[in-house]
């Protein structure tokens, strides 16, 4: 080998190297992101933090994130934490459940796969968190959450861990994550859950496939056929999924872009992405004008109140990139709180479909605790209407206002209010007397908010001398019942297309059934294409295998 071409043998290996280490780049924003006013992305409603005890210098971390006030959220020189969530429990006390390792490891933050789950208590949502009683076992990336017959789970890769009290004896399982003849999206290492109406559990994966457990413990069943994240070119983890009284909601960060994505969905199973970012660095802001410019913000997780709505984010934090972090050296990370503006409480007191003929709307926005819409309210300001039109400062305006009690009802133009089938919600936004956001959602009139979920395994196809039999099992995971589906079989093997028509019974919610379809058909037993739709209704197919 020549001596210039060992140099450049040795120079392509280095680049390799650095891209393997690689922690970010930039990403470019699409131009309509310019437009949207406060209020049009998540990362408007995260409001500054009020002071938490002294502000510090004489602690870890680089210059970026000096002095800070080390009370909000856990940390300490001995242990590096990491991700963690926090439920606010009938003590009246805030608890974390977080993982960490001793700070002085030699690998540093590489020490996470020894990572162990601590459980942290605090009087205050914002901190600080102190760890209690023993260490619960080992794990990384927990989130914890409660069943509907009171007990307690605790997700982390690969395992999770079971009691009947928060301070109670822990035990360890494994959950039974079911494909069903799908392929697994990126892994099952950062799982987050959010339970449905019916006290079923809903998952999504770190690459983006939604799962449905009947009991929380009960086996997932990936119900998804592919991805429901962004359709952009992003390294997706650290997913979050949360429901309200109004729709379920996602944020997953692209990890490499250091941006992160807001979705919303009526079902858990088809989504929409919302315009501009989630969180970005910078978000660390305090009453008093202190800024932690932490280098990462992941694991983002949210603090829900009675009616499910965000009104604080917790997040994984660390000074510098994770290969840097060494032990016994001056970087670390710890897990911190950000207070979140709640959306508002609103009913739409029409009765029929709103649509773009509808000429006045009328809002109820309830009174709450701090909250007095006859006081609080700068009623130039609201507009209301699809969100595709209230993000970008257009919709209904304000036409008058009327007194229900403590409660108000806002009367708006429906000229430019945007709504058609594509949306399940109308959107407020506005400002307060004071100039600060205000915003919420609401469910539109004449919209069933419980659908049926059919979702079906893979067809087995067998051939006779002169028939073709074709079964395959399609159950509900939905909240109510299904009614007798008409659906479609496609089978594709190279140019040559096959569709078969069957017929799926009604289910009620969790039941399955076995479909069975006999013709004479020329069909390949292993075609390269196979999907199952439903004729009407449901958008997602029942089956896609490529």
């Amino acid at each position: 080998m020549g001596l210039d071409r060992k140099y450049l043998l040795v120079l392509i290996c280095l680049v390799f190297a650095i891209k393997a280490v690689a922690q970010d780049i930039e990403r470019a924003r699409p131009e309509e992101w310019n437009e949207l006013v406060q209020g049009g992305r998540f990362m408007d409603r995260f409001l500054p933090i009020p002071t938490i005890g002294e502000l510090t210098s004489k602690t870890w971390g680089c210059e970026a994130v000096l002095p800070r006030y080390t009370d909000n959220g856990i940390e300490d020189n001995s242990w590096s934490y990491w991700g963690g969530n926090i439920m606010k429990l009938n003590d009246g006390k805030y608890h974390m459940i977080v993982c960490r390792w001793p700070e002085a490891a030699e690998k540093g933050h590489m020490e996470w796969p020894n990572s162990e789950i601590a459980h942290a208590v605090s009087n205050q949502s914002l901190g600080p968190y102190k760890v209690k009683g023993e260490t619960i076992g080992k794990g990384h990336n927990p989130e914890f959450f409660a069943l509907k017959d009171g007990r307690y789970v605790i997700y982390v890769v690969d395992a999770y861990y079971i009691a009947e009290k928060i301070d109670g004896q822990w035990q360890k399982s494994a959950f039974d994550f079911d494909s069903r003849d799908r392929k697994i999206i990126d892994g099952l290492s950062n799982v987050s859950f959010t339970q449905r109406e019916d006290g079923s559990y809903l998952a999504v994966c770190r690459g983006g496939g939604i799962w449905v457990s009947e009991t929380g413990i009960s086996p997932y069943c990936q119900v998804t056929n592919t991805t429901v994240y962004p359709p952009f070119d992003g390294r997706y983890e650290d997913p979050v999924i949360w429901k309200t009284n109004i729709q379920y909601h996602m944020i997953v960060n692209d990890w490499y872009g250091r941006i992160a994505y807001y979705l919303r969905s009526k079902d858990g199973i088809n989504w929409k992405v919302e315009p501009g970012e989630a969180y970005m660095p910078g978000i660390a802001r305090y009453e008093d004008g202190t800024v932690e410019d932490w280098y990462k913000f992941e694991r983002i997780k949210v603090l829900q109140d009675e009616y499910g709505r965000a009104y604080q984010a917790n997040f994984a934090v660390i000074d510098s990139s994770k290969w840097h972090d060494k032990g016994n050296d001056h970087h670390s990370s710890k897990n911190i709180s950000i207070p979140l503006i709640k959306g508002r409480l609103l009913t739409i007191l029409n009765k029929k479909q709103i649509t773009p003929k509808t000429s006045e709307i009328q809002v109820l926005i309830e009174a709450e605790q701090g909250f007095n819409p006859h006081e609080d309210i700068d009623i130039e300001s609201l507009r209301f209407g699809a969100s595709e039109e209230v993000n970008f400062g257009r919709g209904g305006k304000s036409l008058k206002t009327e007194k229900k009690g403590n409660d108000m009802v806002v009367y708006f133009q429906g000229q430019g209010n945007g709504l058609s089938e594509k949306n399940f919600v109308a959107k407020l936004i506005g400002k307060t007397t004071t100039g600060k956001l205000l915003f919420g959602y609401a469910r539109l009139p004449g919209l069933q908010y419980s659908d049926p979920i059919l979702s079906a395994r893979k067809p087995i196809i067998t051939r006779e001398e002169y028939k073709t039999n074709i079964e395959f099992e399609v159950q509900n995971f939905g909240g109510v019942d299904s009614d007798n589906t008409s659906v479609i079989l496609v089978f594709t093997t190279g140019e040559k297309t096959v569709k078969v028509f069957g017929k799926v019974p009604a289910l009620k919610p969790y039941q399955k059934t076995n479909v069975s379809i006999r013709e004479k058909l020329a069909l390949d037993s292993a075609p390269e294409h196979v999907e199952i739709l439903v004729e009407k209704g449901q958008k997602m197919p029942l089956f896609v295998q490529d």
